[in-house]
């Protein structure tokens, strides 16, 4: 199996696994009714993974990675364009709630995990957590270096209560409110960014 082919593979038991779980649970969950909703033999998932909990492990990799890339993309391209480093954090905000609108189901396997400490995987979660949460963190860290922050602004926690209120925010907005544009929510979410975090800035 050649490497396109293998990803678009693994790409479609990512998508099965993650429908699934959501829907009945990890454990209810079989290697064969992965294979089914892929449309593959069963082979073909023991070929591209050794177990389920392997694939559940790399679909939490695949997932988180793509979530850490879209909020240091939106990040970045602010800054390039010569926008301030709260205006980065603004366009995480936003980069968050997208990543959230086009992938619901594994947000909600996402913030599900986190909480369980009986998985093999709990060492890798908290890993992405981190990696991914670093990322605002690290944005935060350069605007009090630039001036725009307070020094007093506590920058971890910051940066995961953050993280943690596109998430939560995000999930309540397509599961309680869904006829609110995105638009709409980013707009809120950033009235909180600019008057809470932003409005503590030193002069």
């Amino acid at each position: 199996m050649n490497s396109a082919r293998r990803q678009a593979t693994r790409q479609r038991l990512f998508q099965a696994a993650v429908t699934l779980i959501a829907e009945q649970g990890f454990s209810a969950t079989t290697v064969d009714e992965i294979a089914e909703r892929a449309g593959v033999a069963k082979g073909t998932v023991y070929y591209n993974f050794a177990s389920k909990n392997e694939l559940f492990e790399e679909l939490l990799r695949h997932g988180v990675g793509l979530l850490t890339a879209s909020l240091r993309e939106a990040g970045a391209d602010v800054t390039a364009r010569g926008g301030s480093h709260v205006d980065a954090i603004d366009a995480m905000i936003r980069a968050g709630l997208a990543f959230i609108a086009e992938y619901p189901s594994f947000t909600q396997l996402y913030v599900a995990e986190l909480w369980r400490t009986n998985r093999a995987w709990q060492d890798t979660l908290m890993v992405l957590r981190t990696e991914a949460v670093a990322v605002v963190e690290q944005t935060l860290r350069d605007a009090v270096a630039a001036g725009e922050l307070s020094e007093e602004i506590d920058v971890p926690l910051t940066a995961a209560a953050l993280f943690g209120m596109v998430l939560v925010a995000a999930l309540d907005w397509l599961s309680f409110q869904p006829e609110r544009s995105i638009d709409d929510v980013h707009a809120a979410l950033s009235r909180l960014l600019q008057g809470r975090v932003a409005g503590h800035a030193r002069t």
